[in-house]
């Protein structure tokens, strides 16, 4: 475990290189620039646009962020996902820069540009090789949800999304509709969108079903509840996100997808937080053996910047007619050159396996873990997309207040960690795929103690 110290904050760099990957604390957690920070914000800022760690963040690298104290702090979060190959990634720096310097705006719809076209190719290839498929970008995640379902309703004429229980698609009135959470996402917001099914997911740690059981469950649900022939499209996730990462049995999700050919319904995978090489394939959904009419992708698609794609087959898109699809910032010059990057990036480094690497390293950590902690149910996830469920000891019963004390601890320490799970009944690591053995290990040892304190 590396040695941690308590020393006067070393003095303010710019350099991506200076910073060093460790875990370094100069003040306690937050520190005082951070609290007066806060009090600045709760002037200006609504108290919705919560912050889970008020720490406040002026530098990151890699797998280090460093607040405006000076302190190093271990980000196992990723921005949620965002950051998959590092912060500040110099290629993706570099990139971005030069696309700053040629042209940041003209509005891909009036007047195109190159970036864009780079993009759509590549997300082409990352799905089916090249052939058959055409890609929207927009901004964020939500938007590509929206705009999956909008196009799904024009190809099919039908009106009906079906989603999953577990899931989580975003903050718009469509998005939040779809999640399974009301709470904090549409409550009081309303009101929320028609013709929403939410069906029973499959989650083999509470369910016990196997894949095909629990296909004929969501499947029987949609056909009474829905009628499949209402149904425009079925949005996934493959790996849930905000759920708690839940994987599904397997043959889970070749049986929807079969179902959905069989009835005309477009099979829509969400990879939003799942895809873009973190779960050791380009998108997660390669490892259920299943091709999507549409992929999802945002978060780790452009290395920190804002886009969003939505790649489908190339008959599902091109019944939108022109005009239809598109929006001002969406598909941005600067953000694509960055995308460009990440792709190159992923391909260049072999990232795939880093992922799989630290599937393997992490998550035999998180297991001994589990041996030596019976609040830990299960240890889940692929590639570096992973969870541990949290429960009361000799049940199944959520345990949030221990996934709590449990993250504010290892906060203390500096190594940053995120809830997820209906009922936050999960920590979930989303790590950089550049994180080191030895930073895995740190972090670890973190964990172990920030558990024996919480439990205390």
């Amino acid at each position: 475990m590396t040695e941690v110290t308590l020393s006067p904050a070393a003095p303010s760099t710019t350099s991506e290189q200076a910073i060093a990957q460790e875990r370094r604390l100069v003040t306690e957690i937050p520190g005082p620039r951070s609290r007066e920070l806060h009090e600045r914000r709760k002037a200006v800022v609504p108290p919705g646009v919560h912050s889970v760690l008020p720490v406040y963040i002026d530098r990151a690298h890699d797998s280090i962020v460093v607040d405006v104290d000076g302190n190093h702090i271990i980000d196992v979060c990723g921005g949620i996902g965002v950051t998959t190959i590092g912060h500040t990634d110099d290629a993706v720096i570099q990139a971005a820069r030069e696309q700053l310097g040629k042209v940041t705006h003209t509005l891909f719809t009036m007047t195109p540009y190159e970036p864009y076209v780079q993009v759509a190719e590549h997300l082409a290839q990352a799905i089916a090789g090249g052939e058959g498929y055409t890609t929207l970008l927009m901004n964020s995640g939500a938007e590509a949800v929206e705009n999956g379902v909008k196009i799904a309703r024009k190809y099919t004429g039908r009106p009906g999304v079906a989603v999953l229980e577990h899931a989580y698609h975003g903050r718009t009135m469509l998005t939040s509709t779809m999640n399974f959470k009301a709470a904090p996402y549409a409550l009081g917001y309303g009101p929320r969108a028609s013709d929403v099914y939410k069906a029973p997911n499959s989650y083999p740690l509470h369910d016990g079903l196997s894949g095909a059981e629990a296909a004929k469950r969501t499947i029987n649900y949609l056909e009474k509840v829905a009628g499949a022939e209402d149904l425009a499209c079925l949005v996934v996730e493959p790996i849930q996100g905000e759920g708690g990462f839940i994987v599904p049995a397997d043959g889970y999700l070749p049986a929807l997808a079969e179902w959905c050919r069989a009835n005309g319904i477009v099979f829509i995978a969400d990879e939003v937080q799942a895809g873009m090489a973190r779960t050791g394939t380009m998108f997660s959904i390669e490892q259920f053996g299943v091709v999507p009419d549409i992929v999802l992708s945002a978060k780790g698609i452009a290395g920190g910047l804002p886009l969003a794609g939505i790649t489908g087959r190339a008959e599902i898109m091109a019944k939108s007619q022109p005009g239809g699809l598109g929006g001002t910032f969406g598909g941005n010059p600067v953000s694509c050159a960055a995308a460009v990057a990440v792709f190159e990036q992923i391909k260049q480094r072999g990232l795939l396996a880093e992922a799989k690497r630290i599937e393997a390293t992490f998550g035999a950590g998180l297991r001994e873990l589990q041996e030596k902690y019976n609040v830990i149910a299960e240890v889940r996830g692929k590639g570096a997309m992973l969870a541990i469920e949290i429960v009361k000891p000799g049940t199944l019963e959520p345990a949030p207040e221990i996934v709590g004390r449990v993250i504010d601890e290892a906060a203390k320490r500096g190594v940053l960690l995120l809830s997820s799970g209906a009922y936050n009944q999960a920590i979930r690591f989303l790590p950089s795929l550049k994180m080191s053995d030895a930073l895995i290990e740190d972090v670890l040892s973190v964990l172990d103690e920030s558990f024996a304190e919480a439990l205390g």
